[in-house]
């Protein structure tokens, strides 16, 4: 990985604009994977006889007429950068570009810049003519060496034009001012992308605010009886939530980097107002640190509602546990009663088993004794079968009581 790592400071390089150029630069969503992207650039590079990039390549350049044309792959869209020569009049058209219609879009159209370098002899108050009053923005930036006009308005080809006002810059520092402008155009526009998602997600979220308010006053009323239906609502909302905010985390992780992606492209412009207009920086900052709190404001209100939901679910889950052990509870008490009913009951046929046990002892020990009557007049089978009947009840009686103790004692 080390190539890699040390090779990635290098991967984005400015392209050197040298004198007055116009730059065209469309982002595209990646929708379709890189395989679009790839199919696009090898019918372009075919077309200007030069080898389609490689299927895993981040970056791609070529010579498009007088100018280079050059894409890059970011994480979710492409950019389609171009240069040629400056038109004669402020929003003329561009010949010789490679966006006309056979050029074939590898996704969704999400920014399209339009950035016109010019000398400051052109007479700069005079362009700002061409812009919309209300949101028009221009200072002074590189310490005076150029000014920057826009009204982050589109044109009639639906471009977002910036005009540059050349007063001494140098190549790599006109370069790179180019990106700069480039760049807050497009981040601002992906930075947006979360607003919509939040706006969508609100009213859902305000639906399981009331679900949450409604079950927690039910609980608050004591309302056991329904802890399952209860706990089934809150399951519904929990997974409705989850679902929105597995549905946006991406999209708002993404609208905040792309937010101080901005806030650091206009930092790094080091912008001076010029009297009676505003800068590029206080102008986005206005719009755009709304709709950045806006998604920050949701994303919040799903963290907070999720624990919420949960603390809901665990006390409710401890009602349902505490109603199953009562049930437990009430089901071992019923079999402790019959155990004693049943030791009760033993205890009570105990008396008649030892005489039903003895009486049979006795009428065997009495038949036994009726065998030996030929031995002697003296010889009664009455006397030895009475004299049984204390001896096998006191037999049985103790038998009885070792084999209770004994059970009772493994018990």
């Amino acid at each position: 990985m080390r190539a890699r790592a040390l090779g990635e400071i290098h991967a984005r390089p400015h392209v050197l604009i040298d004198g007055p150029r116009v730059v065209l630069q469309l982002a595209f969503m990646t929708e379709g994977g890189s395989a679009v992207d790839h199919a696009v650039l090898s019918e372009l590079s075919r077309a200007r006889g030069v080898a389609p990039p490689h299927r895993d390549a981040s970056h791609h350049q070529l010579r498009w007429g007088t100018g280079t044309l050059r894409w890059e792959r970011h994480s979710e869209f492409s950019t389609y950068f171009w240069d040629g020569p400056l038109p004669g009049d402020f929003g003329g058209p561009i010949v010789d570009h490679p966006f006309g219609a056979n050029f074939k879009p590898p996704g969704s159209l999400i920014s399209a810049v339009r950035v016109e370098i010019r000398s400051m002899e052109d007479g700069w108050q005079d362009l700002l003519k061409q812009f919309d009053p209300t949101s028009l923005c221009c200072s002074d930036v590189k310490d005076g060496q150029a000014k920057v006009i826009t009204d982050f308005q589109q044109n009639g080809d639906g471009l977002t034009p910036f005009i540059i006002v050349d007063n001494g810059l140098s190549m790599a520092s006109r370069s790179a001012l180019i990106q700069r402008l480039i760049d807050i155009e497009t981040y601002r526009t992906l930075s947006m992308l979360g607003l919509f998602v939040a706006q969508s997600l609100s009213p859902a979220l305000r639906r399981i605010e009331d679900g949450l308010a409604t079950i927690t006053q039910q609980m608050k009323a004591r309302a056991r009886d329904r802890s399952n239906n209860l706990l089934d609502d809150l399951s519904d909302l929990a997974a409705e939530l989850e679902a929105g905010a597995a549905m946006s985390l991406y999209r708002f992780g993404a609208t905040t980097a792309y937010y101080e992606i901005v806030l650091e492209r206009i930092k790094s412009l080091n912008e001076a107002s010029v009297s009676g207009y505003e800068t590029l920086g206080t102008f986005l900052e206005r719009r755009l640190a709304p709709a950045v709190r806006t998604c920050s404001s949701v994303e919040a209100r799903q963290a907070n509602l999720s624990r919420k939901l949960s603390r809901a679910t665990i006390l409710l889950r401890s009602w349902i546990d505490l109603e199953i052990e009562q049930q437990n509870s009430a089901v071992l008490s019923s079999m402790n009663h019959r155990a004693n009913l049943q030791v009760r009951l033993q205890h009570t046929v105990e008396g008649p088993s030892v005489a039903a046990v003895s009486y049979y002892i006795v009428g065997l020990v009495g038949y036994l004794a009726k065998s030996f009557e030929d031995f002697g007049p003296h010889y009664k089978a009455s006397n030895v079968t009475g004299f049984a009947v204390p001896v096998s009840i006191c037999l049985v009686w103790l038998l009885v009581r070792s084999i209770r103790k004994h059970h009772d004692a493994t018990l």
